[in-house]
C-alpha cells in the first residue's frame, strides 16, 4: 500500500513510520504545520507540532529513508480546533481539543488529502489496535493500558477507520523506546507531549481571558447564596475545587466544587461533592466506529468520559441523534462538551459529545 506517515516529531510516530516501511509499504513522511506563526505555539517537548518537532520529524524520516514533507494545516486547525475550543468554553462547555484535532485534522483533512493524492491511508503513532472481525474493520484498546488512545480515536467514522493504520497498538511504550534506539532514532528518549499545543503558557484560563474578556460575575452556592466573584465564568470547569477563593458559610466549611456554569448570566454555581454525581449521560453528534446498533434498543457496555478515566459499566441506547448511557454506579465531575465513548469489551462502539447529564 501507499501510505502517508503523520510524523509529529516524537518517538511513537517515528517508530510507526519505520514499521510501515519494514512491512513493505510505500511510505512518505508528513509533518503538520498547525500555525502560520509557529512562535505562538509552545516550544520544547511539552506540546506537539512545534518548530522543534518538525526538525525532529525530518531527521527521523532521513534515518528511516523516506521522503519528507511539511503540510500547511494552519487554517484547518484554527477553524476546526482553536475556534471550537473558544466557542465551547464561551458556551459554558468543556471541550477536548485532542478529540477535535483527531476528528477534523489528522483523520479528516489529512486522510482526504492523502487519498486525493493517490495514497491508501494514513499511519500514526497512536496506541490502538485495528482488527478484522465478523463486524468488519473495528478499533480496539491498545495492549498497553497506560498508553491506550482508543478514547481520542473514537471520533473516527467507519470510512476514516478503513484508511487508518496504528502499528503500535500491540506494543508497550517501553518496548517502543527500545526499538527506536535499535533503529538509530535519536528521539528514542524524547519526552511525551502533553498539554494543549496552542496555549503557549500552559495557562488555559489566562489564554481564554485574553481572547474572551474577563467580565466579573458572581459565584453562588446551589441555594443561590453569593459566596464570591470570578473573572470569567468560562475559565472554570465542572468539578473544579481549587482556585475558587471562597469562604463557605455554614456546613462546617465543607469544600465547594463547581457544579454549573451559566454563561448567559455569567454565573458560576458551586456545591458539595455529592452534587457532582452523574448517573445518566446524554450525548449528541454520535459517531459510530463500526456497525450502528439498532435504534431504541438497550445494550450493555462501558462508558468512558476521560482519556485515561476508568470505564463505567452502563446500559446504552440511541435514537439516531443522541446516545443515552445509564450508569450502574455514578461518576463525578462530568461536564457538557466532554467526549462520551462507548465500549463493548475492548472494542470501540462509538462516541458522542456530552450534551447534558442527570
Amino acid at each position: 500500500m501507499k501510505l502517508i506517515a503523520a510524523m509529529s516529531g516524537g518517538v511513537d510516530s517515528a517508530v510507526a513510520a519505520a514499521r510501515a516501511v519494514e512491512a513493505g509499504h510505500e511510505v512518505i513522511g508528513v509533518h503538520l504545520a498547525l500555525s502560520s506563526n509557529p512562535q505562538k505555539y509552545r516550544s520544547g517537548a511539552r506540546g506537539c507540532c512545534t518548530v522543534e518537532d518538525s526538525h525532529d520529524a525530518r531527521r527521523a524520516a532521513d534515518v528511516i529513508g523516506i521522503p519528507f514533507y511539511i503540510w500547511d494545516m494552519a487554517e484547518e486547525f484554527h477553524e476546526g480546533v482553536v475556534e471550537n475550543f473558544m466557542s465551547e468554553y464561551a458556551e459554558g462547555r468543556t471541550p477536548n481539543p485532542c478529540l477535535r484535532c483527531n476528528e477534523k485534522i489528522k483523520f479528516a483533512a489529512v486522510l482526504d488529502r492523502a487519498q486525493a493524492l493517490g495514497f491508501d491511508g494514513v499511519v500514526t503513532g497512536h496506541y490502538a489496535q485495528m482488527r478484522e472481525t465478523e463486524l468488519g474493520r473495528t478499533i480496539h484498546r491498545a495492549v498497553d493500558p497506560a498508553k491506550d488512545q482508543s478514547y481520542v480515536l473514537a471520533v473516527l467514522n467507519i470510512d476514516q477507520l478503513a484508511g487508518a493504520h496504528f502499528p503500535l497498538g500491540d506494543t508497550i511504550k517501553d518496548e517502543v523506546r527500545l526499538e527506536a534506539e535499535r533503529r538509530g532514532l535519536f528521539v528514542a528518549n524524547k519526552p511525551d507531549s502533553h498539554d494543549i499545543c496552542f496555549v503557549p503558557s500552559g495557562d488555559n484560563a489566562g489564554w481564554l481571558r485574553d481572547r474572551l474578556g474577563s467580565e466579573v460575575g458572581p459565584i453562588v452556592d446551589a441555594d443561590g447564596t453569593k459566596l464570591g466573584e470570578h473573572k470569567g465564568a468560562y475559565t472554570y470547569t465542572i468539578g473544579q475545587r481549587r482556585g475558587l477563593g471562597l469562604t463557605v458559610p455554614g456546613a462546617g466549611g465543607e469544600p465547594r466544587y463547581v457544579l454549573k456554569i451559566e454563561p448567559k448570566t455569567n454565573t458560576v454555581v458551586v456545591g458539595t461533592h455529592e452534587a457532582l454525581a452523574v448517573s445518566l449521560i446524554i450525548g449528541d453528534r454520535p459517531i459510530w466506529c463500526g456497525p450502528i446498533p439498532q435504534g431504541n434498543t438497550e445494550y450493555r457496555g462501558f462508558a468512558q468520559v476521560r482519556a485515561h478515566g476508568a470505564p463505567a459499566a452502563c446500559t446504552y441506547s440511541h435514537n439516531g441523534s443522541e446516545i443515552t448511557a445509564q450508569l450502574d454506579e455514578p461518576i463525578f465531575g462530568l461536564a457538557a462538551g466532554q467526549g462520551l465513548v462507548i465500549y463493548d469489551g475492548d472494542r470501540v462502539v462509538g462516541s458522542a459529545t456530552v450534551a447534558r447529564t442527570e
